[in-house]
């Protein structure tokens, strides 16, 4: 019966991989024939943008594999404005028709599309926008164009921004299950949810005086492209006078309450055809995809833009967390390229590791002394992600970049009073005093607290050193502006942390002119694997996304974030340069 029952399952098993490979074949083959039909813009097109896709910085596409991008659900933002800038020269492109929903991107990573809209405008070409619904991101994106149209029964969410953080003091009392916290005795607001139930006064100033900065910034560009001055913008927030399709026209936000028939109706019009004529639409993903082969940017001599993005972890890193392997390879191949003149580094991280902080941030400086070195920050560049950054020779931040948080802290799970309430007791045995150094079913001892402690105090100071010497401050000056405390771009630069506002473009020119250079070609790096490559390298790799999948689907999106927020903190290993906790601005 054994060897039957092998038997089958020998058969089975090559019966699955032959299918898994003929799939892989026919999946090749169907690439190919996609690849050589091509995407064709028709003249007087609209460029249709929808965004339904997640958008981070840069997603890492090899364009040159067949793989590239089969699964991915990400957007790259470099992606975006490239084929924005693209559209604005290209002949059969007329105009654009902006109908996001729900759009999931940064504050900053929106600015800069809507810049790039701005720019796009510049050429004489419209810039239409109609939804259903808007939330606050949406319609700060939309406020750009031309017109704005809502559903007749629709909704525009314009109030202000706010956030909300979790606090778990009780939540690890009533489970016996804790986080034992280690911090700079003067960082206030790091680990603070694990801490207390409560806000600090402290944390409550530094939160709302940031979120306040963000909101100025919105409020200025909408009070540019909608000609609403800036008080009555908040008048409008303050009463919600946006909340019905009619009190949004009524007070300016939109143009009008349209359906979507009628909103095409006025693309007719704009674009000179007959009411009954049909519109030529191209998806953007398409037309990303073309885009990619015409270059803005042309020349031998090259600018290498170097994206880290994401938690800062030991290891590799990929598209969705940074590490120090794939970073200092391609930091190692722009500083040995003869061909690149200058490095922009594009940082998009709320911290993690300060040891592959501090790794990634010796590169930097290495590469500093061949080369000049140009740092672009995108939504967040706090605390690991701000200690990479000030190896550069000049930073740029966008206005609302959530900027600093130079501080450190440990964080340790401990189940000593869960294990003893469930019959649990642990029994240690060493050879020396500090052999057993921490246990996770025993209460913190002060010999390993002490250590620990000495441990957050020598990475804070060199922290300060790193910041001090690249920022060309005193320690004492560096000290006032760190603790924890985190900074819009505005401020951030106010302080002296960063050296202008600006974009990722604004970096690159800078570069240029630091290098002395005319015409130039941009290279991009690190080369990601495609969800689909790494699927194949691992075919369980996609077990733990459907896992996830259904457990947020089972438990809610508000309930599975902070399953999450609270597995990435048990997750932390050694001492994290990292936001002081999660701010999800809405």
């Amino acid at each position: 019966m054994n060897f039957l029952r092998n038997l089958l399952a020998s058969i089975l098993g090559s019966l699955v991989a032959f299918g898994i490979v003929m799939g892989m074949f026919f999946i090749f083959i169907a690439l190919i024939g996609n690849m050589e039909d091509g995407v064709v813009v028709k003249k007087n097109s609209i460029l249709e943008l929808r965004f339904m896709a997640p958008i981070m910085d840069y997603t890492g596409k090899d364009e040159n594999s067949p793989f590239a991008g089969l699964w991915d659900e990400e957007l790259g933002l470099d992606e975006i404005i490239h084929a924005i800038k693209v559209a604005k020269e290209d002949a059969n492109i007329r105009g654009i028709s902006l109908t996001t929903s729900f759009l999931q991107a940064g504050v900053a990573q929106t600015r800069e599309i809507r810049e790039a809209l701005l720019d796009f405008k510049s050429s004489g070409k419209f810039v239409m926008a109609h939804s259903d619904f808007y939330t606050q991101k949406d319609y700060y994106l939309a406020s750009v164009a031309d017109e704005v149209y809502l559903n007749p029964v629709g909704t525009l969410d314009f109030k202000g921004l706010s956030t909300e953080i979790l606090y778990y003091k009780d939540f690890q009392e009533k489970t016996g299950i804790k986080m034992e916290v280690i911090r700079h005795g003067k960082y206030k607001s790091a680990v603070e949810p694990f801490l207390s139930n409560t806000m600090s006064a402290e944390n409550r100033l530094q939160i709302k005086e940031l979120i306040t900065s963000i909101w100025d910034v919105i409020v200025e560009d909408v009070s540019a492209t909608r000609n609403i001055s800036r008080e009555n913008l908040n008048i409008i927030a303050d009463t919600l006078g946006g909340r019905t399709p009619k009190y949004a026209v009524a007070s300016g936000l939109i143009d009008g309450d349209l359906h979507f028939d009628e909103y095409e109706n006025l693309l007719r019009n704009a674009m000179g055809v007959s009411q009954g004529e049909d519109l030529n639409y191209i998806e953007f993903e398409e037309y990303v995809r073309l885009a990619h082969w015409e270059k803005v940017h042309t020349g031998t001599d090259k600018i290498a833009v170097i994206y880290a993005q994401g938690e800062i972890f030991y290891g590799d890193g990929g598209k969705d967390f940074l590490g120090q392997g794939l970073m200092v390879d391609a930091l190692h191949k722009a500083k040995n390229d003869k061909d690149v003149k200058a490095i922009v580094l594009r940082v998009d991280s709320p911290g993690g590791s300060a040891l592959v902080s501090d790794i990634i941030w010796r590169e930097i400086t290495l590469a500093k002394a061949e080369k000049p070195v140009v740092v672009s920050f995108g939504n967040v560049a706090a605390s690991g992600g701000y200690y990479i950054g000030v190896a550069g020779d000049k930073i740029f931040a966008e206005p609302t970049t959530i900027t600093g948080s130079i501080g450190v802290f440990g964080t340790i799970p401990n189940i000593h009073e869960l294990a003893g309430n469930i019959g649990i007791n642990a029994e240690q045995v060493g050879t020396n005093k500090n052999s057993v150094d921490y246990s996770l079913f025993e209460p913190m001892n002060d010999s390993f607290r002490d250590v620990v402690q000495e441990g957050i105090e020598d990475t804070y100071n060199t922290f300060l050193q790193r910041v001090a010497e690249g920022r060309k401050m005193s320690l004492s000056q560096v000290d006032s502006l760190a603790q924890g405390r985190v900074w819009s771009g505005v401020d951030a630069q106010a302080n002296g942390l960063v050296d202008e506002l600006g974009n990722l473009d604004d970096a690159i020119a800078a570069a240029a002119d630091m290098a002395g250079l005319g015409n130039y070609g941009i290279r991009k790096y690190p080369k990601y694997k495609s969800d689909f490559e790494r699927f194949m390298d691992d075919l369980g790799g996609m077990e733990s996304k459907i896992k996830a999948s259904l457990i947020k689907e089972e438990i809610g999106g508000e309930a599975y974030q902070i399953l999450k927020e609270f597995k990435q903190a048990s997750e932390q290993k050694g001492i994290q340069a990292r936001m002081p906790f999660s701010l999800n601005i809405k």
